[in-house]
């Protein structure tokens, strides 16, 4: 961050009473100044530039900003566009490979991008620009000339309709972000902004009354966000990046090259540094991972401690006609019979308190349903199954999913809560479809979810054993949801250890009987607990419409449901045990 020297200007007329203002410009030039978040190599947390963050990729392990939904929001804001419109993507799978194996941006690519950042677009990326502010509307003011606090950026803080639960802030308090922040709240506002309705800003033909509804949220909280990582920050860029044949489209640019000489406006579109919005859909890639959906203005001022933006102006954007097929970051849903006006595919949302490997039907969903309703998985994912199937990934590469979305409420116009997880998934799964480490995933998957629901009968039949009725489908503590918590670590343990067991059926074989082995124990000491805190008028049971209902029937029940389960345990707990004699 930097000021530039004050400027004094004096008043003439008048030598005996000299009138004096101080002007302070603010700058703050996001390819220059320390603002991204990063995890270096060595285990240090630092603040780089943008310039730093994508010259150092190689030597970054990765993004940890304030709040996990702002890596995509990073991701696709900020570092793969400049990456992309700066160098073009890969035109091949051997081209991708070429970029891959290097491990860091060569020498030539390097000065490609300081050129990129330092000299062509440097006045494009200055958060505090009066002209030209990064993702901003110079000027933008609402109708009734107010402002509004910071805490409209940052869902977790109580501001208008948005009231969390647990918020250190109030309303009342206005907090003041420096510039790093600013801009960090900035992107995460454009990607992930709830639907609520937004300030009329001067200069918008479609404002009414002040205001602007039928706001969508951000195009994030529109999916269920799937983000490959690598082991470098480097790795990562290059996992996120779709080769195109034919390279990308012509006229796609990111907003801060848009409506330029090079990249004139189009029909129907309007320019983000305006007030005014449309409904359209992107010209490709780079323009929809920066797109703007709000017209935003950080408002500066000089304080004690520094420059802070102390008040925002958030107003209405861009919308998306749809989200595009070659959207990277989601996965679909297929429908063979779309209501009218509505498209093919839709992108899936995920699921609050379910964990990523719970998706897994999903995540390896390789074809796209041409027969009925379906999944079908990420841009991203199919391209590395793709590049795995040709040899263009190292053999057991450690390929880490980064998952992200919000979950809203009250017609979208508040937060209610936050889904992120990370888990190991091994490239061979998304290679093909008859991947042996494919089906002992999707396998595992189901068994986890069969014996959670086992664990679940139980408890119904011991409370119809007792003389209670089965608690309501919505309602009540089910063991199946601790059985999952517990099988968690043993799921996420797989999927590490099948990244290494390439072609070797016998080792595939070994770690799918030791995940039986230990899921089959985690869900009989859940039923044990169930089965000893059962009343003892259960143990007689009682007879109903529905059945014969006892403890010992229940019991009998989920072994014969763990003996479906996991085959592979229960045919270990079958053999014979050796014994030597002397």
């Amino acid at each position: 961050m930097r000021r530039l020297p004050d400027r004094t200007t004096r008043s003439t007329p008048d030598r005996s009473v000299r009138q004096v203002t101080q002007e302070v410009i603010m700058q703050f030039n996001l390819a220059t100044e320390p603002w991204i978040p990063v995890l270096r190599q060595q285990g240090q947390v630092a603040q780089v530039s943008l310039q730093t963050a994508l010259l150092d990729a190689h030597k970054i392990q990765s993004l940890v900003p304030p709040i996990p939904t702002m890596v995509p929001a990073l991701l696709r804001q900020v570092l793969l566009p400049v990456t992309l419109h700066a160098l073009g993507a890969p035109r091949s799978p051997d081209e991708w490979q070429r970029r891959f194996a290097q491990g860091q941006f060569s020498t030539v690519q390097q000065e490609e991008l300081r050129s990129y950042l330092l000299q062509e677009h440097l006045d494009d990326l200055d958060l505090l620009s009066t002209t030209r502010p990064f993702a901003q509307v110079a000027e933008l003011t609402a109708t009734n000339n107010e402002t509004k606090p910071t805490s409209l950026l940052m869902p977790g803080v109580a501001s208008g309709n948005n009231v969390p639960l647990f918020s250190a802030l109030t309303e009342a308090d206005t907090p003041e972000l420096t510039p790093a922040e600013a801009a960090l709240w900035l992107l995460h506002t454009h990607c992930w902004d709830t639907a609520a309705i937004k300030t009329g800003a001067k200069g918008d033909p479609q404002v009414k009354a002040g205001k602007t509804t039928g706001n969508p949220t951000g195009p994030l909280g529109q999916l269920g966000v799937i983000v490959p990582m690598g082991r470098t920050l480097y790795e990562t860029l290059i996992l996120n990046q779709p080769y195109r044949y034919d390279g990308l489209a012509t006229a796609d640019r990111p907003h801060w090259a848009a409506a330029t000489e090079k990249y004139p406006l189009l029909p129907g579109e309007t320019d983000a540094r305006t007030p005014q919005w449309s409904t359209r859909a992107p010209r490709g890639e780079m323009d929809l991972m920066t797109w703007q959906s709000r017209r935003i203005r950080l408002i500066p001022a000089n304080t004690p401690d520094g420059i802070r933006i102390t008040s925002v102006v958030v107003s209405a954007g861009d919308r998306l006609e749809n989200t595009p097929e070659y959207e990277p970051h989601t996965a679909w849903t297929c429908t063979a019979k779309p209501a009218a006006g509505r498209p093919p595919q839709r992108p899936r949302r995920h699921l609050s308190g379910r964990s990523a490997w719970q998706g897994l039907d999903t995540l390896l969903a390789l074809a796209l349903p041409t027969d009925g309703d379906g999944r079908y998985t990420s841009v991203l994912l199919r391209q590395i199954g793709e590049l795995e199937a040709e040899g263009h990934l190292p053999p057991g590469y450690p390929l880490r999913l980064a998952t992200y979305g919000l979950e809203y409420g009250n017609q979208s116009a508040v937060v209610e809560n936050a889904i992120t997880d990370s888990m190991p998934l091994p490239t061979a799964s998304l290679a093909a479809e008859n991947s042996d480490v494919r089906a002992a995933l999707l396998e595992a998957a189901g068994q986890a979810d069969r014996a959670s629901r086992a664990t679940d009968r139980l408890l119904m039949d011991l409370r119809r054993a007792g003389g209670g009725e089965p608690l309501p489908r919505d309602k009540g503590n089910r063991p199946s949801q601790r059985l999952l918590y517990t099988l968690d670590p043993s799921m996420r343990l797989l999927l590490a250890q099948l990244r290494d067991v390439g072609d070797d059926i016998d080792l595939l074989e070994e770690e799918m009987t030791q995940w039986e082995t230990t899921a089959w124990r985690a869900a009989w000491s859940l039923a044990e607990q169930l089965l000893v805190s059962a009343p003892p008028q259960a143990f007689g049971g009682r007879d109903s419409k529905e059945g014969t209902f006892r403890t010992a029937l229940a019991e009998r029940g989920l072994r014969s449901a763990l003996y479906a389960v996991f085959p592979r345990a229960a045919e270990a707990r079958r053999l014979p045990t050796e014994v030597t004699t002397p």
